[in-house]
């Protein structure tokens, strides 16, 4: 049990999460499972992969990234926290922001996700979540882009600038 007493109900982390960041998913109502909710909203997105949980999250291993009785002390700094388990090695000339700074967060769910690499949404639109879609406009190699971002940058690092793939 965490020290604010939430322990991993997600009616509760719901709560909490959607305090510090907005867009967050709320919990299927009660009496529905998570499944029964997905068939409807299947049908809505295109790039839907269906609800999935994070390992460690998936088996209950708290434990695994929170101190033991809290859920609000990590075993190790934000900054090292997914590289524990996610082999990134920061190698490359340029490392996109939140990565370089360890806010994995800012674009991925620890716990669970409906969305590819447990992202916070859709990835078609996601890098507009931080990124002004009026300034990319007129950049020219932005015109009549009909890809996701991710299929000229790289969401991570590159050695190119721009994170260009």
């Amino acid at each position: 049990m965490s020290v604010l007493g939430l322990g991993c109900n997600a009616g509760a982390r719901y709560t909490v999460l959607s305090v510090f960041f907005d867009g967050v998913k709320p919990p299927p109502p009660e009496g529905e499972t998570t499944s029964q909710q997905l068939v409807g909203a299947a049908a809505t997105r295109s790039r839907h992969t269906g609800y999935r949980e994070h390992g460690p999250y998936a088996a209950k291993l708290c434990n695994a990234c929170h101190v033991a009785g809290t859920l609000s002390e990590l075993v190790a700094s934000r900054e090292q926290l997914c590289l524990r388990c996610h082999e990134l090695t920061l190698e490359k000339k340029y490392v996109h922001g939140p990565l370089a700074s360890g806010g994995c967060l800012a674009c991925h769910d620890p716990h669970s996700s409906q969305y590819r690499y447990f992202l916070l949404s859709e990835s078609d639109s996601f890098c507009f979540r931080c990124h002004e879609p009026k300034a990319l406009e007129r950049i020219p190699a932005h015109a009549n882009a009909g890809e996701e971002c991710t299929g000229c940058h790289d969401p991570h690092m590159s050695d190119r600038k721009y994170l260009l793939r």
